[in-house]
């Protein structure tokens, strides 16, 4: 639920990872990645997607995460972007990265989406340009991926 500021509160269930690996407990595909070499852009699937042989296999020659985004319930401690309360991953996103939307994207995912429930709309309007496996990165997702950047304080 939304806390009046566009921002949703924190609901008691396990949020889900918008930046999954397929091999995950729970992973779905809910985005295709498309755009130039120069302005990759996720597209949002109808639905989620069950992870199947046939759905990794259509990733061709390439990592399926160069293909597909993946959705999966957080994976909490385990992962290293996650501080015990939140995800640092979401929080550099919305401070570091430019905004690449001006709309929410269509995005199946964010009714249980962590970033969206920790960072609000500014992390959806960031979204569409991350990718699991990027390697051409800019610079400002070079230091959002790196989970040994420090989170910037907030203004």
């Amino acid at each position: 639920m939304a806390n009046g500021q566009g921002t949703p509160s924190r609901g008691d269930a396990v949020p889900f990872c918008p930046s999954a690996r397929p091999t995950q407990d729970g992973a779905f595909a809910f985005g295709v990645v498309g755009g130039t070499l120069e302005e990759r852009r996720v597209g949002y699937l109808e639905g989620r997607v069950p992870v199947t042989d046939e759905l990794l296999a259509m990733a061709g020659p390439v990592m399926p995460t160069q293909v597909f985004r993946f959705g999966a319930p957080c994976a909490g401690g385990a992962c290293t972007h996650f501080d015990g309360a939140d995800c640092k991953l979401a929080t550099k996103l919305v401070q570091l990265m430019p905004a690449v939307s001006k709309n929410l994207p269509a995005c199946h995912l964010r009714p249980d989406c962590r970033w969206w429930k920790q960072e609000g709309k500014a992390a959806c309007m960031r979204c569409p340009a991350i990718m699991t496996d990027c390697y051409t990165p800019s610079d400002a997702q070079r230091l959002v991926a790196n989970p040994a950047t420090p989170v910037p304080a907030r203004v």
